[in-house]
């Protein structure tokens, strides 16, 4: 365990708490600033997307200082995984809520009173309990983390009362640093946030770019074709299926199971014991999907859902970022799709109906964003990066229905709009969206032809096109400012644009659905798969699902599959080198290194599968891939790893693997750009005593001194320099030949 004083608080211990307990070598964008603030005492608002790594930004620090961090979390089976994870990694947590028994709490008390304790997890309300708060006065309390501190704001998508009384912390520890974590606020929410629990913040905003995941929208059908397409790409897999209603859970759920889906429900109808049964057995992996409501999620820390489906419109944006961002935590590729359909608002609106005036206004305007989204023609992580106050200036993602070219353009778009505003004007711009496109596609109900519309120029002027693809148009329309959508009952009306367009001086773009489905794998996916052997990941996941139920935990809590991952490709034959995998600290590996090994080893030697297999060697002898590529302009212009992960939108550690792959293409022999000449001496003087094969003993030769990222930049260069020299020496060798 380490523990520092305020002067030796640094990135050096940091980084040996991440490397021995989370088996980690680097930092996710923003933890090393965040985790700088709680060393240091100073308040914190942290806003990171799910699967950023918000919760490590307290815990690696808890580990680094002297007392105990008190940790807020609003359910008990957030805690609870919360707490498996840590005590799996080594780390001395403990949670305190009412299902644990009067000796499971005194146990509790004495590791905190004996200091052994480092972190303590607790609802608000017990935190806030007169002897609890009495209690902990009495103890050394290091700080207070609130994670999914979005609750405490009224203008949060999931406000909970008692989340405000956290104000009072100020006052009972006015010496003690306050730390608020969430992954869904805008910057309205983040200031409401500062101002309740009075911090004095640095506010810290993450990137809400996930570039590994791929998300989909698509106007809902008939039956459940759709959702069972993309369960049929992640057979015996992770995943999520959400629904609107308890009735359309169960629903989805009997017909998903009667036709061969490993599928469970989860919704609040459900009893207490059912819910954790099902729930746990997905932890579990004995069961594939979750059908559920969003009752479920909140509590989940799953890393390797490999699928979120919406089967009906989440019902804001701030929920959608926040469920579809369940799948692909441990930052491997992913799918989310959002099915929808103009029925979906209507549920929801008779849902606000029971709302007070001030809510049921803020929830129509968060509906009326999900489906502008749902039915934009821009970018789908532009469109949720902007939502959230951030600038998109990247271009295409790759990774969304729209930039992967999966939604057809309307040839004449602007002849389709004309008509459309054309209808709106006839129809004297008092009627909805639903409407216009009943008028547009020819309907002859009662209601149209009681208006007398159906005796409109515009009537039937769109019936050879579908309904639904004339109402999705509408919606595009509205999206591009042509159209809006006035008072309480969403009257459509032309704007100045909209009447620009009917003249003809501007153009609209209209898309829907293709007829075939083009398909096209992003270069993220092909990335994290590069080097990993199919065989050796299927067996290790057999083997981590075994382990897990033979210790009642979540198979995640054992290795997640981007460990799994780097496993299979590296194939490592010893438990030593197993310590080089990512995510593979002491403590797992003492605890699951022999059998994991074994595992490899026994594979490897039947199928005749190399092991040992070093990061070096796998980028040596294979191209870069085509995510690397795209950063070598970057590089040319002269940028840090820093600066192109930023503008890159990945993690730091992934750019500086593009790094190198970048100094072996350019044959780049001089370091200089990216490390000292001292760092690059103290290297080569131990790689002429150790080698250069493997990285740990060069990094535990120099102390920590230089980290791995710089000395996989100098091994880079070394080679390149040897690459040369041999060169050279060949070219002077046939010279002499040929005297």
């Amino acid at each position: 365990m380490v523990s520092v004083n305020a002067g030796l608080m640094n990135c050096d211990a940091l980084q040996h708490v991440l490397k021995t307990y989370w088996g980690f070598d680097d930092y996710l964008p923003l933890q090393r600033e965040a985790m700088q603030c709680v060393l240091e005492d100073r308040d914190s608002l942290v806003v990171m997307p799910t699967g950023g790594g918000k919760s490590l930004c307290y815990q690696a620090p808890a580990m680094c200082r002297d007392g105990l961090a008190v940790v807020v979390s609003p359910l008990v089976a957030l805690m609870k995984d919360q707490v498996d994870g840590l005590r799996t990694n080594g780390v001395p947590a403990a949670a305190v809520n009412s299902t644990l028994a009067a000796d499971q709490k005194r146990d509790i008390v004495r590791q905190i009173e004996s200091g052994r304790l480092r972190l303590l997890y607790m609802s608000p309300e017990k935190l806030l309990a007169p002897r609890t708060l009495e209690f902990l006065q009495d103890r050394r309390v290091s700080f207070f983390a609130i994670d999914e501190a979005h609750c405490i704001s009224a203008w949060g998508h999931d406000f909970r009362p008692e989340y405000r009384d956290l104000c009072r912390l100020r006052e009972c520890f006015p010496g003690i640093a306050i730390h608020a974590y969430t992954a869904t606020a805008t910057e309205q929410v983040r200031r409401d946030i500062v101002a309740q629990l009075g911090l004095r913040a640095a506010v810290l905003v993450g990137d809400f770019r996930r570039p590994n995941l791929q998300y989909h929208v698509a106007r809902r059908e008939r039956g459940l074709n759709q959702v069972c397409s993309v369960i049929d790409r992640f057979r015996g897999q992770s995943g999520i299926v959400y629904c609107i209603t308890r009735a359309d859970v169960d629903k989805t759920c009997v017909v998903l199971r009667e036709t061969g889906y490993s599928v469970l429900p989860y919704h609040a109808g459900m009893s207490d014991d059912d819910r954790a049964r099902n729930q746990d057995a997905f932890l579990a992996e004995q069961v594939d999907t979750i059908v559920a409501t969003i009752a479920f999620g909140m509590g989940i820390d799953k890393s390797n859902v490999r699928y979120v489906v919406h089967a009906g419109m989440p019902k804001s944006l701030e929920n959608y970022q926040q469920e579809s961002g369940r799948a692909g935590r441990d930052g491997v590729e992913a799918e989310c799709w959002l099915l929808y359909s103009g029925g979906d608002v209507m549920k929801w609106r008779r849902v606000f109906e029971h709302s007070i005036h001030d809510a049921r206004a803020a929830s129509e305007a968060a509906l009326e964003k999900i489906n502008a989204y749902a039915t934009s023609v821009t970018c789908r992580h532009a469109s949720l990066i902007e939502h959230f106050g951030q600038k998109w200036d990247e271009g295409p993602c790759h990774a969304c229905d729209v930039c992967l070219g999966k939604l057809e353009v309307v040839d004449d778009a602007l002849v389709i709009g004309q008509k459309i505003i054309s209808c709106v004007l006839r129809v004297g711009e008092r009627f909805g969206a639903d409407y216009v496109s009943l008028v547009l596609a020819g309907s002859r109900e009662q209601r149209i032809r009681s208006a007398g519309h159906d005796q409109l120029s515009t009537w039937g002027i769109l019936s050879e096109f579908r309904r639904q693809d004339v109402r999705q148009w509408i919606e595009q329309l509205v999206n591009q400012e042509f159209l809006r959508k006035d008072g309480e009952y969403h009257v459509v009306c032309v704007t100045n644009e909209g009447r620009r367009l009917l003249a003809g001086e501007v153009d609209p773009i209209l898309m829907r659905p293709p007829k075939e489905t083009r398909t096209q794998t992003p270069a993220s996916v092909i990335d994290s798969w590069e080097g990993v052997d199919q065989g050796v990941f299927d067996a290790l996941r057999q083997l981590r699902r075994d382990e897990a139920t033979r210790r009642s935990v979540p198979a995640y809590i054992v290795f997640s599959d981007a460990t799994l991952r780097d496993m299979a490709r590296r194939r490592p034959s010893t438990v030593e080198r197993l310590l080089d995998v990512r995510g593979v600290g002491q403590q797992k590996s003492a605890d699951f290194g022999p059998q994991f090994v074994e595992c490899i080893v026994a594979y490897c030697r039947q199928h005749g599968v190399a092991m040992d297999v070093q990061p070096e060697s796998i980028t040596r002898d294979s191209s870069p891939s085509a995510v690397a590529v795209q950063s070598f302009p970057l590089f040319d212009e002269g940028l840090s790893a820093e600066e192109a992960a930023t503008r890159l939108g990945r993690a730091l550690s992934t750019t500086y693997g593009y790094l190198e792959s970048y100094i072996r293409q350019r044959r780049i022999t001089d370091p200089a750009r990216w490390v000292s000449r001292r760092e690059l001496e103290q290297v080569a003087v131990v790689v002429q005593h150790a080698g250069a094969e493997r990285l740990k003993p060069i990094h535990e030769a120099l102390h920590g001194r230089v980290d791995y990222e710089r000395i996989r930049i100098v091994l880079a260069c070394l080679a390149n320099q040897v690459a040369a020299q041999q060169v050279d020496h060949d070219r002077l060798s046939g010279r002499a030949g040929q005297r």
